[in-house]
């Protein structure tokens, strides 16, 4: 009798856990229908619209309503919140950063202006608009705006392939505007439609490559300032720029220049030596380009060094920028660093950059810099180094250091007259070493080969071809890498920890147990598809064969798709034939923990029924009832 009692009780626990197993099945496979794809789309595009729609309600009252409009302008405008708060301190630490911040960005925007092969106000010019918008829109404190070099390389590279700097400089001032104004309309339309992700294809290994081969790109163009040559290539490549240097080198170059040149890049390196020993002399590396431009340009007016071969900057055009939308070449043209930057300072601090309002402020100042004879600006990150040294508050110190400018460019622009070449050539150079970072492409080099790849795909292309040929063979090979991933995707056999309900890599946990009755495979993809079925589908029938005919003998092969996010019809016929050849072998298909899309799809295709509603929650209720359902047949 007490057996009888005990045996009914096991069966009817046995009973139990089957009902809930089936009832756990029962929730996977009658799972509301997810969103149509136009649903999809319609939330995306309200998204996009509005993206602070359930921030800022439209209140019926007044005082709502108020509120609201306040709300959505310092969500336009951030400087509406950080101006409430500020005071006689912030005021301060803003004034002596903007000041400092100037010192450094007069030399630098004169010389990215001729390394643009622009006349130096130019340069000026783009560092008084874009600062004084960036600071009304953007939300970075520490991010300083102007004129760059790899920027202004860009410019110098792919802008005379249309008009020629030399022969016709009006029509190539005006397509440098007229490429300003587009960059501006796609930076706001990034930022406005929420489309930052497409800059992400260029990643950052790319940009690390990038950035350090225009960076010694730059640097050897300099040599044109420091030894003096009047004819130049106006081609990118190192080859060029090399064969360029050697042969004016051999024909004519004035030594003045040179010894000039290294005397004040000794004297800026110098400086920035004492500055990292001693951090409360951060101002004097910042300081240093400004005294060299005020010693040098003295000496050669003292001297008349000029007479004897010193190249020097003569004319300089006197007053605030001019309007130039009526420069604008539209017909000319046929129809990712900065914001790292600002986030880099933003996280020592502990505040927040909204990335997208980032993107508007960058098209924006972009946009009406181009109507004021600016040409691209973004954020430096010397610069920005510097404002955050100098102990900066709030986006204050851009308009400080545009209020210096603006005085310089009204005041001060006939004493640049005599300012040597070589002296700006020398504060580009001193400017460079931060820009080429081999730790870091020896981090990505130890972290992922691949992208190591992709990093020196930018850096020789860069080096040895063009700007663009570099930028192009970044992206191919990241797209390469992509489909690479996509085609053939990673599969892995389960095994169950010891003492747990937990399958986990048998190769990543070799003390995972695979069971010996049933193949349990995870794919390592997020899609299904026919870029990748029929590759995924042999190698599950390659694994099952194998074990058949090992010391193993498949019964179920168990497919956990928890990381598989959609399929598509082809992914669907490679499961169908995989289910057909698995039972020709006498091997059964169990799918577990089907995602949404996955699950919906499978019952419009009708696969659960064809497959007799094997589809579980997880792995170990798979296992239990394929086995457990074999074991009670025998």
């Amino acid at each position: 009798m007490a057996s009888s009692a005990i045996e009914t009780d096991g069966q009817e626990i046995l009973d139990l856990e089957k009902n809930r197993q089936a009832e756990m099945s029962q929730w996977v496979l009658n799972a509301p229908e997810p969103p149509s794809l136009w649903r999809e789309l319609m939330d995306s595009a309200r998204e996009t619209v509005l993206p602070r729609g359930k921030r800022f309600p439209y209140l019926k009252d007044k005082d709502g309503l108020s509120k609201t409009v306040i709300s959505v302008l310092q969500a336009m405008f951030p400087i509406f919140s950080w101006c409430r708060h500020y005071n006689a301190t912030k005021l301060r630490n803003d004034l002596l950063a903007g000041l400092t911040l100037a010192s450094l960005c007069i030399p630098q925007s004169i010389g990215y202006a001729t390394l643009a092969k622009l006349d130096p106000q130019y340069g000026l010019y783009t560092s008084v608009i874009p600062p004084l918008i960036y600071a009304v829109m953007g939300t970075s404190r520490d991010i300083a705006i102007g004129p760059v070099a790899v920027v202004s390389l860009l410019m110098s590279s792919m802008v005379p392939k249309l008009e020629d700097p030399e022969a016709n400089p009006i029509a190539y001032r005006n397509l440098v505007l007229t490429t300003t104004f587009f960059a501006g309309i796609f930076q706001a339309a990034f930022g406005l439609f929420r489309l930052g992700f497409l800059v992400d294809f260029l990643s950052h290994a790319a940009i690390v490559g990038f950035v350090s081969g225009a960076a010694i790109v730059i640097g050897l163009q300099q040599m044109k300032g420091l030894l003096g040559i009047a004819h130049f290539t106006n081609k990118t490549d190192v080859i060029s720029v090399m064969q360029a240097i050697w042969r004016s080198v051999h024909q004519y170059w004035n030594p003045h220049n040179f010894i000039l040149g290294c005397s004040f890049l000794s004297f800026i390196k110098l400086t920035r030596f004492v500055g990292k020993r001693n951090r409360k002399l951060f101002w004097l590396p910042a300081t240093a380009p400004l005294i060299s431009v005020v010693l040098s340009t003295l000496l050669v007016y003292l001297t008349r060094a000029d007479k004897h071969g010193v190249m020097i900057i003569k004319h300089i055009k006197k007053g605030l920028n001019p309007g130039s939308m009526l420069k604008l070449d539209l017909y000319a043209l046929n129809q990712h660093h900065s914001l790292s930057i600002g986030r880099s300072f933003a996280s020592i601090k502990g505040y927040h950059i909204n990335g997208n309002q980032e993107m508007v402020a960058f098209g924006f100042m972009n946009i009406l810099g181009s109507f004021t004879s600016c040409y691209v600006a973004t954020g430096s990150f010397s610069r920005s180094a510097v404002n955050f040294s100098a102990g900066c508050e709030t986006a204050m110190s851009n308009i400080v250091m545009a209020i210096t400018v603006i005085i310089s460019l009204e005041l001060f622009t006939r004493l640049l007259y005599f300012t040597p070449i070589a002296v700006l050539s020398a504060i580009i150079l001193s400017a460079l070493p931060g820009l080429v970072d081999p730790h870091e492409a020896y981090y990505i080099w130890k972290v992922d080969k691949l992208d190591f790849l992709v990093c020196i795909g930018a850096f020789f292309g860069v080096l040895f071809a063009s700007v663009e040929i570099g930028l192009l063979a970044a992206v191919i090979i990241s797209f390469v890498k992509i489909i690479i991933f996509s085609i053939r995707p990673g599969t892995e056999e389960l095994g169950r920890l010891p003492g747990t309900d937990i399958f986990c890599d048998v190769n990543q946990y070799p003390m995972a147990v695979k069971n010996s009755k049933a193949l349990i495979i995870r794919v390592k993809s997020g899609l299904l598809c026919f870029a990748n079925a029929n590759f995924v589908k042999e190698k599950i029938m390659k694994w099952a064969t194998e074990d058949s005919q090992g010391k193993r003998t498949v019964q179920v092969v168990i497919l956990d798709m928890s990381n598989l996010m959609n399929i598509d019809m082809s992914g669907i016929a490679s499961l169908l034939e995989l289910q057909n050849n698995l039972a020709s072998g006498g091997m059964e298909l169990a799918i577990t923990n089907p995602k949404w899309q996955v699950i919906h799809k499978l019952r419009l295709a009708n696969f659960v029924t064809k497959m007799g509603g094997r589809v579980f929650l997880t792995v170990g209720e798979a296992v239990d009832a394929c086995l457990g359902a074999k074991m009670a047949a025998v």
